[in-house]
C-alpha cells in the first residue's frame, strides 16, 4: 500500500506562538518551500478583505482600503539546512527549532496581522517570499522587485529580520575583492632561485591590521564599517616556493557610500596591487528623516540602532523605498543548531505591530 502524507495547512486562528510552532514544524530549506507557500498561501486565500497574488513560492497580500499611505510588511519563509532541530518545542519562555529566530517567529507576526487586522489606518502589503538564506539569483524578494515592482509599491517597509525586537535601521554594503600577489616557483631547498609571493602578502596583511574604520553618522545612527582578511590561499607543495598568494578581502561599508565609491577606497587602500572584485551588495539608506520611518519609529518606542550587517532592506532601498529590520530573535542565533526565539519578544512585536497598524494618529496613518 502506498501512503501518503497530507499537505500541512496552516490555521491563523492561533496565536502568534503557537503560529510560529506550526511554521517551523514546515520544513523550508531553501529551494524548498514549495509545501509551506503552499499553506501560506491556502491560509491568506481565505481572507476575503485581503488580494493574494503567488509568484513562484513568493505569496503577496494586500489590503486595498484607499488609504493615504501604504506600508510593506516582509518576511523570508526558508531556513538553512536541518541540523538536529527539528520539530519545535516550547521550553519554558523559548519556542526552539530551525527558523524559529530566523525568522518564522517573524513570519508569525506577519500571518496574525494579515487574519486579524482588516481595516488597518494604512494599506499593507504582506510579503513571504523564498531563498533569502542562499544566492541571490534564487532571492523571491528580487525576482518579485523585477517582474512585479508595482506589489511592492510603499512608502515605508519593514523587514521582519530577528532585531531582538528593536529597530535597526538601514543596512551596510557589503563587498569582496581578491588581492594577489605573484612570485616564482622554485624548490625550496634552494629558495633564493624563486620568489615567494606568500611572504610578499605580508604587506596586504600590514595595512588590514593598521586599517582604522569609518565611523560616518547618518540620520543620527553611527554605522561602522569594516576591511577584514577572510581567506588566505597559497602554497604548491611542501617543497615549492609558491608563485601566487591570494587574500580575500571583505569590505563593510556605511550606506552613505555607493558600491563603486567603496570598490575605489579599496583600490585605493591597496594600490600597487592585482585587485579582482568577486562580489558586491550595496547598503541602504535608514530614511529616518521619511514621515512614515519616524511615525512607525515613534509607535514602537523610539530607540532606533543602525544594521550593520546585510539585509533585504537593501532591496526596498533600490525601489527608493525607506526600510528598517524589526522582528522577534536574537540574530547571534540565526543558523545555530540551538536557534531559539523569546515568546515574549514575538508577542511584543505582534501587539506594537496591531498599535500601530489600527491606532489612527499613531504613525501618521490616514483612517
Amino acid at each position: 500500500m502506498t501512503s501518503t502524507t497530507a499537505a500541512p495547512t496552516l490555521d491563523l486562528t492561533l496565536d502568534a506562538v503557537a503560529l510560529t510552532a506550526a511554521l517551523v514544524d514546515i520544513e523550508s530549506v531553501s529551494l524548498r518551500e514549495q509545501p509551506i507557500a503552499d499553506a501560506v498561501e491556502a491560509a491568506l486565500r481565505t481572507l476575503p478583505h485581503l488580494d493574494v497574488v503567488r509568484r513562484g513560492n513568493t505569496v503577496v497580500a494586500r489590503t486595498d482600503l484607499g488609504r493615504g499611505e501604504r506600508v510593506v510588511i516582509a518576511g523570508h519563509l526558508d531556513t538553512v539546512p536541518v541540523n538536529d532541530n527539528l520539530p519545535s518545542r516550547l521550553e519554558g519562555e523559548l519556542l526552539h527549532g530551525l527558523g524559529s529566530c530566523d525568522m518564522k517567529g517573524g513570519d508569525a507576526v506577519i500571518l496574525r496581522l494579515a487574519a486579524t487586522v482588516a481595516e488597518p489606518v494604512r494599506d499593507v502589503t504582506y510579503v513571504l517570499y523564498d531563498a533569502e538564506e542562499i544566492q541571490a539569483e534564487h532571492n523571491g524578494l528580487r525576482l518579485l522587485a523585477q517582474s512585479d515592482p508595482e506589489l511592492l509599491a510603499a512608502d515605508f517597509a519593514i523587514l521582519m529580520e530577528p532585531s531582538n525586537g528593536g529597530v535597526e535601521a538601514g543596512c551596510q554594503g557589503t563587498l569582496r575583492v581578491e588581492v594577489r600577489t605573484t612570485g616564482e616557483r622554485a624548490h625550496s631547498a634552494r629558495s633564493w632561485r624563486g620568489d615567494n609571493a606568500i611572504h610578499k602578502a605580508g604587506e596586504i596583511l600590514r595595512r588590514l591590521e593598521a586599517y582604522t574604520p569609518r565611523r560616518p553618522v547618518i540620520d543620527g545612527l553611527e554605522y561602522h564599517e569594516g576591511l577584514n582578511a577572510v581567506f588566505v590561499s597559497g602554497g604548491v607543495a611542501g617543497n615549492v616556493i609558491p608563485d601566487e598568494c591570494v587574500v580575500t578581502v571583505n569590505h563593510r561599508f556605511a550606506p552613505d557610500r555607493s558600491e563603486d565609491e567603496a570598490l575605489a577606497f579599496v583600490r585605493e587602500f591597496f594600490a600597487g596591487y592585482d585587485i579582482r572584485l568577486t562580489d558586491t551588495s550595496p547598503g541602504a539608506l535608514p530614511g529616518l528623516d521619511r514621515p512614515a520611518a519616524q511615525a512607525f519609529v515613534a509607535a514602537v518606542g523610539g530607540e532606533v540602532n543602525p544594521k550593520f550587517g546585510w539585509t533585504d532592506v537593501a532591496r526596498f532601498s533600490a525601489l527608493g523605498i525607506p526600510a528598517v529590520n524589526f522582528g522577534p530573535g536574537d540574530p547571534m542565533l540565526a543558523h545555530k543548531q540551538e536557534e531559539h526565539v523569546p515568546i515574549a519578544q514575538i508577542l511584543r512585536c505582534e501587539d506594537q505591530l496591531r498599535t500601530w497598524l489600527t491606532t489612527p494618529g499613531v504613525g501618521g496613518g490616514a483612517a
